[in-house]
């Protein structure tokens, strides 16, 4: 992100976001034509560049457009949209991959990918229509080798933390390393590549993320919030999805509408914090009670057990939403105030980037804290009937291993659940009515025995990921009390005549 930040510094923002909806365009399209997971990694991993560079730009852009002061209304509204699409984009990626029908085309996975073309055509035509292009005086030397050095500490940091021992199988098992060995391995290229990208920065021209952003105390407090929000924001909600599929056994497209108050309680706090910070020029009082409520709410959620209610949990994704909304689009601003135009780019990007950096950490050590937390009573569900009698069916081979803790929280998602159980009633249809029906109440009998196993479990894993998230978030509230606020001049400071083309 960084990278692309600077480059529409250099090169103009129209361009830059032009390349990048291109490159997501071609990159959608390529993975959903994909013959193989080879092939659609790559194509991903090119779309992924493509979202990237729109991400750096989308934020910035509204720097360039408007006044320091204005860009709270716009930010606000790009807020919320944020929490909508948040929600609409995995509703309609469902929707699509579980085999809608329109036109009379019949959808698979691969329309994921589909949807984006058509969509992406018209952002890049409406872009270079209306979007202006500001001129800049000097053409900055490009810091190839600090880029060089930063995707590779990025790139390599991702792929410790996430999915790594899926993606990595085949190395492991030809070379017999193990997977710690593996992760330190990668961690000491991460730490390689940041002390040759601080070295690049140091002796650049331009640097791509200059050394002297460092010095600024706001800056440093503005992106330490931003990546510990990250963390626990987009680290624990993505669990809250497989609590209500859990406990509530909601389906995967129930449980993303399930969202929906806390999506509610984003788009109202964003849309109207951003009208009132664009007449007062003050934002961060909006950051302290924002945090504050998220803080309080984040903590509630570790309250939230298989007993709790659905309107219980609402209430307080409402009221978190709420919070989450005051604050995420403020960051955007507080971070740009800091900043000439010249910078803006990067100032906006980077902030991007360590919020991106702390939802990839914080979603994966979430994820080995639940599956430690489910481990535990890993014996406890392989003893009961239900599991007892899958591991004599044949069909247990494609469900996977019952030794791992995923496999056997898989075991309870609904649709899962009512495969074995359609199966189970196939098996006994040639018997006895009566048979039948003393089968199928102990089959009942054992699948809740085993799910309510399941759903303890997984909601005590839950309770301890709230916790630390909610810490996080707490000590992110502190720091926005650290923040010298800088008042949002309401003299325009983007495009003015002749900088345009």
């Amino acid at each position: 992100m960084p990278i692309a930040g600077k480059l529409s510094d250099i090169f103009g923002r129209r361009t830059i976001l032009l390349i990048g909806v291109a490159i997501f365009v071609f990159g959608s399209l390529m993975s959903g034509i994909s013959g193989n997971i080879t092939e659609l990694i790559i194509w991903r991993a090119i779309q992924g560049i493509g979202g990237g560079i729109i991400t750096a730009n989308a934020f910035t852009i509204v720097g360039d457009l408007f006044a320091a002061r204005e860009r709270g209304r716009w930010q606000g509204l790009i807020g919320a949209v944020f929490g909508l699409s948040s929600v609409v984009g995995p509703l309609l990626g469902g929707w699509l991959a579980d085999g809608a029908t329109f036109f009379g085309v019949t959808t698979d996975w691969r329309w994921t990918f589909f949807i984006n073309v058509p969509i992406g055509i018209v952002a890049f035509i409406l872009i270079a229509i209306y979007s202006p292009q500001l001129k800049h005086a000097s053409k900055a030397v490009v810091d190839y080798v600090g880029a060089a050095f930063l995707s590779i500490a990025l790139a390599t940091l991702i792929l410790a933390v996430d999915n790594t021992e899926s993606i990595f199988s085949g190395v492991l098992d030809a070379t017999g390393m193990s997977l710690a060995g593996l992760r330190v391995g990668m961690f000491s290229i991460v730490a390689l590549s940041i002390a040759g990208f601080i070295y690049a920065e140091y002796k650049a021209k331009d640097p791509i993320l200059p050394l002297r952003f460092f010095k600024n105390r706001n800056y440093v407090i503005i992106i330490t919030i931003a990546a510990l929000f990250g963390a626990a924001f987009m680290g624990s909600i993505l669990y809250l999805t497989q609590f209500n599929q859990q406990v509530f056994g909601a389906s995967p497209t129930e449980s993303g509408l399930m969202l929906l108050p806390m999506v509610a309680g984003i788009m109202l706090t964003s849309i109207v914090s951003g009208q009132i910070i664009s007449k007062t020029g003050r934002y961060k009082i909006f950051m302290q009670v924002g945090f504050i409520v998220a803080t309080i709410m984040m903590a509630l959620m570790a309250t939230l057990t298989p007993e709790s209610s659905y309107t219980y949990e609402a209430t307080i994704m409402v009221l978190l939403g709420m919070g989450m909304g005051v604050a995420m689009p403020v960051l955007t601003l507080a971070v740009q105030s800091e900043f000439e135009q010249k910078d803006l780019g990067v100032a906006t990007s980077s902030n991007q980037l360590f919020r991106s950096l702390g939802s990839t950490v914080g979603t994966a050590v979430f994820g080995a804290m639940l599956t430690a937390g489910v481990l535990t009573q890993v014996p406890a569900m392989k003893e009961t009937a239900y599991i007892q009698s899958l591991q004599q069916n044949a069909q247990v081979a494609r469900i996977g291993d019952l030794n791992d803790p995923n496999t056997l929280l898989t075991l309870n998602m609904p649709d899962v659940k009512e495969g074995i159980t359609s199966g189970a009633a196939e098996a006994i249809a040639g018997l006895p009515q009566a048979a039948q029906e003393q089968v199928k109440s102990q089959f009942t009998e054992n699948q809740d025995e085993f799910t309510t196993i399941v759903t303890h479990a997984f909601s005590e894993s839950l309770r301890t990921i709230f916790i630390v998230a909610a810490s996080l978030t707490g000590a992110a509230t502190v720091l926005v009390f650290m923040l010298k606020e800088r008042r949002l001049r309401a003299a325009s400071s983007a495009v003015t005549p002749g900088q345009a083309e």
